[in-house]
């Protein structure tokens, strides 16, 4: 075999078989992942950076995963085992419909725990906006409660060509330019409208087929995790149009890590074992400025109720080996 070793991106996985896209000329190649590399339950996933070696039949064979940025993964926790799906990736775009599907704020917050436990930087896309009814929502108000999580939102129209922003700082040219030449998971209820967002992001270049749509009025896609679609400026790895998101993964006890912004403020609560109900002694969040603030109790209330969500789920092994 040739010592040289070829850098290399897992854009697509069949099985053991990879197409890997070289880092230096941007060739599309084929690669193999020997069985010894993935004898310890290891896996190779898109998003994956590799190093390739040519064998002395001329095959391209994957030697070596390079450590990972971040990872998205479930816990299968009746099997103790963590299930990684892609690798490497920067923004988890957290794409919303303000008219049909309705905006969801519930589902915003389950996506940010996400976000939060893949180690993405989480964005917020308000989509349909040439349909926005102000008496449906305040959309600032749902913006500013992300304003201490640091979260950057946008305002599209991905079916009206001429939608300029009316309401929010940041339009779709300023989407454009946070994703360019960064890897993007897009995701959102089915009907939100990712499948026309992305094709309007890449200038037409990228269409997304989707099956029709149900009778519930959601569609859903065909496409998975198993490939990086290139859109010109961007990368995306795509999901499939979800209904639910279930967090029945999570530890009821560790949720409060993925909302960084109760977590901060629950520090200062009297009762280290406090649980922010609003008959707990000393709970910060019932003292002062913060019991009036709408804002805090919006996320308070999200996290209250996943926790009470998954909490009623058996939760099979408190803390999961892998």
């Amino acid at each position: 075999m040739s010592s040289e070793l070829i850098k290399a991106r897992i854009i697509r996985s069949h099985q053991r078989e990879f197409d890997c896209k070289i880092e230096t000329d941007k060739r599309i190649v084929k690669a193999t992942a020997l069985g010894n590399l993935l004898k310890h339950g290891d896996t190779v996933v898109v998003g994956d950076y590799v190093l390739l070696e040519e064998s002395d039949a001329g095959d391209l064979i994957i030697k070596e995963v390079l450590e990972r940025s971040n990872e998205i993964y479930r816990i299968l926790v009746r099997e103790s085992k963590k299930k990684v799906t892609a690798a490497n990736c920067n923004y988890l775009v957290i794409l919303n419909s303000v008219a049909k599907p309705k905006y969801k704020r519930g589902i915003v917050d389950r996506f940010l725990v996400r976000a939060y436990q893949w180690g993405l930087t989480p964005l917020v896309v308000f989509n349909k906006m040439d349909k926005y009814d102000e008496d449906e929502f305040d959309i600032n108000f749902e913006v500013e409660r992300l304003k201490d999580l640091g979260v950057e939102c946008f305002e599209i129209s991905a079916l009206e060509q001429s939608y300029e922003k009316r309401f929010l700082d940041k339009g779709i040219k300023e989407f454009k330019e946070v994703l360019k030449g960064k890897t993007s998971l897009f995701v959102g209820q089915s009907g939100v409208g990712k499948s026309q967002t992305i094709t309007k992001l890449s200038d037409g270049d990228v269409v997304l087929k989707t099956k029709a749509v149900g009778k519930a009025g959601k569609g859903s896609h065909t496409t998975t995790w198993s490939e990086i679609v290139d859109c010109g400026d961007f990368d995306l790895i795509d999901s499939p149009g979800i209904r639910s998101f279930s967090l029945d993964d999570i530890d009821p006890e560790e949720l409060i890590e993925y909302f960084p912004d109760i977590h901060e403020l629950s520090t200062k609560c009297e009762y280290s074992t406090c649980t922010h109900l609003p008959d707990n002694k000393g709970c910060v969040f019932y003292i002062g400025e913060l019991e009036e603030s709408d804002l805090v109790h919006s996320r308070l209330e999200s996290f209250l109720f996943l926790k009470d969500e998954i909490s009623s789920t058996p939760f099979w092994q408190k803390k999961a080996k892998y």
